[in-house]
């Protein structure tokens, strides 16, 4: 199923599946990142998260639905992966600042 993202955020998930390396250039320069229980502050640490996680895993990552509100855009998104539990639906809940995104966690 195909879902209509915000710009911001199909950016977001294209870079994660293509040029994992630029992902933070989708992000504020202080934006923040919470995912497994960490919390990554500004860009480098966004691309130092990215870097480590494409290290250890390897996996793609299918969205497929949105919900938007006033504040968050919520995409849930099939995640499948050579990682323990794949695959799993996961919650990714985006605050975007203009064109980019300002805040960013990741949930079951």
């Amino acid at each position: 199923m195909s879902v209509t993202l915000p710009q911001p955020i199909a950016a977001y998930f294209a870079a994660d599946r293509t040029e994992r390396a630029s992902i933070a250039d989708c992000f504020t320069e202080g934006a923040v990142v919470k995912d497994e229980g960490n919390t990554h502050t500004g860009r480098e640490a966004i691309r130092r998260w990215k870097a480590e996680a494409s290290t250890k895993y390897t996996y793609v990552s299918e969205p497929f639905a949105v919900v938007e509100d006033t504040e968050r855009t919520i995409v849930t998104s099939r995640v499948t992966g050579n990682f323990p539990g794949s695959p799993v639906d996961l919650r990714y809940s985006f605050i975007l600042e203009g064109d980019k995104i300002a805040h960013l966690e990741i949930g079951a």
